[in-house]
């Protein structure tokens, strides 16, 4: 549905996913939020080579890879570039318009700005879990739908990393209060 980005490299494929839709199972919304990791970049999984752990990043571009952060809660990226490059791009969080009963049942509330601004409560809200790492992302359970348009996209550097802190790796919509943070 989306494949005219999939051999695009991280950097370039996370600006294009704000504003496209994307659902799971048919819940999910209008991606806001994105951040970018390369294979030279120090912070991404990637950076040390192939593991059992990061092998989807090195599969075919439009995969999910899915991974469990500080033990706690899963974080769901998009693998871009050729196949074997090692490049994803973070989903940090959505604006939810499908599904929102389910999305308030998985997060155990109904504040729409609450249900998916953040990678954890994302992937909570869509029901995104280890068993999604691998799967493509351009047929069903996953839904990604192409934006129309040019949003306005703001840019800055990612948050939550020790490594590459200063790279202006991180996109979101302009103005939206669905982002997991605000862009200075």
């Amino acid at each position: 549905m989306i494949s005219a980005l999939a051999p695009l490299p991280a950097l370039e494929l996370a600006p294009q996913l704000i504003g496209a839709t994307l659902t799971v199972d048919g819940v999910g919304g209008i991606i806001v939020e994105t951040e970018a990791y390369e294979p030279d970049d120090p912070a991404s999984h990637a950076f040390a080579g192939e593991r059992p752990r990061n092998r989807a990043m090195f599969g075919p571009p439009l995969t999910a890879y899915v991974y469990r952060s500080y033990g706690i809660h899963w974080c769901f990226n998009i693998v871009a570039g050729p196949i074997g490059h090692g490049a994803a791009v973070l989903v940090r969080a959505i604006e939810p318009t499908a599904g929102l009963a389910t999305m308030a049942e998985r997060r155990r509330t109904a504040e729409p700005r609450l249900l998916a601004s953040g990678p954890g409560r994302l992937t909570e809200a869509l029901g995104i879990t280890i068993a999604h790492n691998g799967l493509s992302v351009d047929v069903p359970p996953f839904r990604l739908v192409p934006r129309e348009g040019m949003p306005d996209i703001v840019v800055g550097p990612r948050i939550g990393i020790t490594k590459a802190v200063d790279h202006p790796w991180r996109f979101g919509l302009k103005g939206s209060v669905f982002l997991s943070r605000p862009f200075r």
